[in-house]
């Protein structure tokens, strides 16, 4: 039998974060994270130790964070919750008693049961397990010819990192294009074509019928719904997530529709002094309020910090209102990226919305060295004038200003704040001062409104 006060059962960015912020706000308290993987890799970063890391060692998250303050790190498998008596069970056949436990057990890569050829040799997905992946670079690399099905962040990245192997690699995709459930059209065709250039393939619109294998059960090639096939030595499948909920099936906590697990603004569950955080609990989109199964490790890293905060006394100032999704990846020097939602999605839901946009440069003059054509768009309620999404592509400056855009979202900031807002620009880092693109963009939203008032 081991005892500890605060449990955290999952490795990954929820349960790291988790774990410092419990430990930090009840120093008095023993922590232990329980792991199923040795070394814990930074899931962001995965893609990139096929080609712009040299391997998977400089993807690594030390332990240090974690051990310096005292957490402890148990590596064994939960395998039982018994609520009753507060006790998680391991593959190991330890028993490990808790005051709170945080469940932050991730998600696993979706492998359709109906894809004939799923089990073929060097057919892999990608796994946040150090082990796999080497061994799937190691397969990769030996091969001439690639396909990616999904053309999802995950699909998009792997697809670029293995074309810089100099392999003749394509990406399949069903819906009309790459990344079209998180952006609109034109960013989209703008991530297709940077691809392209680039020497990456891209096949949209058709799904596929069947991975097709030789007698030695290996992969030959892909047959697609169209009926035609390519030809391939390795597939890797990037056909989404789903939430790793296998050790809460014989306890009382409940599930969602999607199979995430219920959560309160608290990240707490339905069953006591047990909470979930990450990939595998319940999220509510921010603008909407409806359930949304987004997957983001910086969401996890915010809801394993609300979770922990309020492990012993409910504290309403750090209470979580829903989750902003912010997006954002690179291909080829260029950065895209999103927060709330789209044009698109304010349509589907039915939000009378305004939209306005800015091209310019992110440096000045844009003669520097290396200056990238930036475009912002900001989408406002139209009734309220509150902002409730915004787009981004430029350079890779592009991750810091979707932050800036995720803010102004989550504190419900009008468009009218913008035109008065301070900011710090520099020619090597930003857009003008006298052009920065949230601003001219919210320019443009409250001209529409002037007149829309003075029509009304």
């Amino acid at each position: 039998m081991e005892r500890t006060d605060i449990l955290v059962v999952g490795g990954g960015v929820g349960g790291i974060v988790a774990a410092i912020t419990a430990k930090r706000c009840n120093p008095q308290k023993d922590v232990l994270i329980l792991r199923r993987e040795q070394t814990m890799l930074i899931p962001c970063g995965i893609p990139y130790t096929i080609g712009s890391l040299k391997n998977s060692e400089e993807d690594i998250v030390p332990d240090e964070a974690l051990t310096s303050l005292g957490v402890r790190i148990k590596v064994d498998e939960a395998v039982l919750i018994d609520e009753k008596s507060k006790i998680c069970k391991t593959k190991d056949d330890t028993d490990i008693t808790y005051e709170k436990l945080i469940l932050a057990t991730g998600s696993e890569p979706v492998v359709p049961r109906w894809l004939e050829g799923a089990d073929l040799k060097n057919v892999c997905t990608v796994r946040k397990d150090k082990k796999y992946l080497d061994e799937m670079l190691a397969k990769v690399k030996t091969c001439k010819k690639v396909v990616v099905l999904g053309g999802g962040f995950i699909g998009v990245e792997v697809a670029d990192e293995i074309n810089k192997l100099h392999k003749d690699v394509t990406i399949v995709e069903i819906l009309p294009h790459v990344l079209a459930k998180v952006f609109d059209e034109p960013m989209c065709i703008e991530v297709e074509e940077t691809l392209k250039l680039r020497g990456v393939k891209v096949k949209n619109r058709t799904g596929v019928k069947k991975i097709i294998g030789n007698k030695d059960k290996q992969v030959e090639g892909v047959l697609l719904d169209n009926k035609e096939v390519l030809e391939a030595d390795s597939v890797i499948l990037s056909m989404g997530y789903r939430p790793n909920t296998a050790l809460i099936k014989n306890t009382n906590i409940q599930m969602n529709e999607m199979g995430f697990i219920k959560t309160n603004e608290f990240m707490g569950t339905t069953s006591p002094d047990i909470f979930a955080v990450g990939d595998c609990a319940e999220k509510r989109d921010f603008v909407t309020g409806k359930i949304n199964p987004i997957m983001l490790a910086s969401i996890a890293a915010t809801e394993g910090r609300v979770a922990a905060m309020n492990l012993y006394n409910i504290n309403t100032i750090k209470e979580h209102l829903g989750t902003v999704a912010i997006f954002s990846t690179s291909v080829g020097g260029k950065g895209f990226g999103i927060a709330g939602i789209t044009e698109n999605q304010a349509r589907e839901n039915k939000i009378d919305h305004m939209i306005g946009t800015f091209e310019g440069v992110d440096r000045h003059p844009k003669t520097l060295a290396e200056p990238h054509k930036q475009i912002v768009k900001l989408i406002v309620s139209k009734e309220s004038g509150v902002i409730i999404g915004g787009e981004v592509m430029g350079g890779l400056s592009t991750g810091e200003l979707v932050n800036e855009i995720g803010l102004l979202i989550q504190y419900k900031v009008h468009v009218s704040a913008l035109l008065t807002t301070y900011i710090g620009t520099h020619p090597l880092l930003t857009a003008p001062p006298t052009s920065y693109p949230v601003i001219k963009a919210a320019e443009e939203i409250c001209q529409k409104r002037k007149k829309l008032l003075s029509l009304a």
